[in-house]
């Protein structure tokens, strides 16, 4: 935990105080673009933003720490709303700093039918703005990203409960395309 704390602050400071590539000082903005990452997902496939880009829409719903309450209610809510969520053109994922092998034990515990990112250098998650000097765990806050890689909108205020509902909810709202 102390080299991840270590890690969060020295990207922190790469990306953020700096004014660097990151944009985590001022906070990323609808309008923005996304941060690109490359990811293992729980599934063991690896997710990259620019493989989606131009195809679909994109969410990363993330969150602490897996095995804990909140986490786990709120990925039990988005694999409760699977059907309503593939319903749109949109890839969708929760993601945390957490290592891929417990992102995949957390997965399989849950029955979940969407990956879980793994970031577990911190260094995505950075670039997210999710994590910092004083925030080792990341922020549970939802990015909505547009097909062109443009962040659409971000939940800062995510309700663990009801997080896939909602979740399908603001797809429609933002005007993402339902599949055939």
């Amino acid at each position: 935990m102390k080299s991840l704390m270590r890690f969060g602050t020295a990207i922190w400071l790469a990306f953020g105080v700096t004014g660097g590539a990151g944009m985590a000082a001022e906070g990323l903005q609808p309008g923005d673009a996304a941060p690109d990452f490359e990811l293992p997902g729980s599934d063991g496939k690896t997710y990259r933003l620019a493989d989606l880009r131009g195809k679909q829409a994109v969410v990363i719903a993330w969150f602490p720490k897996a095995f804990t309450g909140g986490c786990t209610a709120e990925c039990k809510s988005m694999r409760a709303s699977g059907e309503a969520l593939r319903g749109f053109d949109v890839a969708y994922f929760s993601a945390s700093c957490d290592s891929p092998e417990t992102n995949q034990r957390f997965a399989a515990s849950l029955g979940l039918d969407f990956p879980i990112l793994s970031d577990p250098s911190g260094e995505t998650a950075a670039r997210f703005g999710v994590v910092g000097p004083s925030r080792p765990l990341p922020q549970r806050w939802t990015f909505y990203i547009g097909s062109d890689g443009k962040i659409l909108e971000i939940d800062r205020a995510v309700r663990t409960a009801s997080h896939g509902e909602d979740i399908a909810t603001r797809l429609k709202a933002l005007g993402i395309p339902e599949r055939p």
